[in-house]
C-alpha cells in the first residue's frame, strides 16, 4: 500500500493536478458544501472544502467501487456546485449489475474491472 502511495503522489505532480478529497460530512476540516444522497438504506451526506476547486477547473474523479452510483453522482454534483467539470470519472472495480453508471448521466467513464 505505501508504494502504491508512492506511486500516486509521483503521478498528482507529474499531472500538475490538485488532490481534493470528498467525504461523509463531517470528516473534514474547515467550511464544506455538501450534497445528500440516498442509499438502498436510507440517505448519506458528502463534501468538499468551499475553497477546493476554482471555477473553469478540469477534474477527474476517481473512486473504489462504482456499485448503485449514488455517491459518485454527489461528488460530481459537489463538483459542478465548485464551477468545476467533470474530464472523466474512474473507477478500480464496477460492479455492472447494479447500474450505477446510469446515475452518472453522460460523463466519461472508465473501470480498470468489471464483473
Amino acid at each position: 500500500i505505501r508504494r502504491q502511495r508512492q506511486m500516486c503522489i509521483r503521478d498528482r505532480c507529474q499531472l500538475d493536478a490538485a488532490f481534493v478529497p470528498v467525504r461523509k460530512k463531517g470528516k473534514l476540516p474547515h467550511k464544506t458544501i455538501e450534497e445528500n444522497f440516498s442509499l438502498e438504506y436510507g440517505e448519506d451526506t458528502v463534501a468538499i472544502h468551499e475553497d477546493a476547486l476554482k471555477p473553469g477547473a478540469r477534474v477527474l474523479l476517481l473512486d473504489d467501487l462504482l456499485a448503485t452510483g449514488g455517491t459518485a453522482a454527489a461528488a460530481a454534483k459537489l463538483v459542478s456546485k465548485g464551477g468545476a467539470e467533470i474530464v472523466e470519472i474512474g473507477f478500480l472495480i464496477e460492479l455492472d449489475f447494479l447500474k450505477g453508471r446510469e446515475k452518472l448521466g453522460d460523463y466519461p467513464i472508465h473501470s480498470v474491472v468489471t464483473y
